[in-house]
């Protein structure tokens, strides 16, 4: 959600879907609480938002999902990626090219990037 409003102004006419997960903080696999998307989707482009890229499981489980609905085009973006994020989702999805703005080190013990911004969410929204 933080990323919407730039990607609108380079593509106002894009379609919006959501696609809601948050970690697991003792797992930290994601869970999915939330799928909506535009009706057709599968006739369409997607370009996938998500800040941060760190062990790659969100972004593997959403774009599972869009495959589920039969979407065949899909492109990731993020800010900022961890190395093992990058290639957790390479050797899933190869063909869902990744566009990050920069890769940090590496992932931590709490699998949070190094060094990171911490968590995007709670930064954009002022959860914590």
């Amino acid at each position: 959600m933080g990323m919407l409003d730039g990607v609108i102004t380079v593509v106002p006419n894009a379609k919006i879907g959501h696609i809601g997960m948050y970690r697991n903080e003792e797992t930290f696999e994601p869970v999915n609480y939330f799928f909506k998307v535009p009706k057709n989707i599968e006739k369409k482009e997607v370009i996938l938002l998500d800040p941060m890229l760190a062990t790659g499981g969100s972004a593997i489980d959403a774009i599972d999902l869009l495959k589920g609905k039969g979407v065949k085009k899909i492109k990731f973006l993020c800010i900022i990626s961890a190395p093992e994020g990058l290639k957790a989702v390479a050797e899933e999805h190869p063909d869902v090219p990744i566009y990050t703005a920069h890769i940090d080190r590496e992932l931590n013990k709490n699998k949070y990037i190094c060094p990171g911004l911490g968590d995007a969410g709670d930064r954009i929204y002022g959860t914590k």
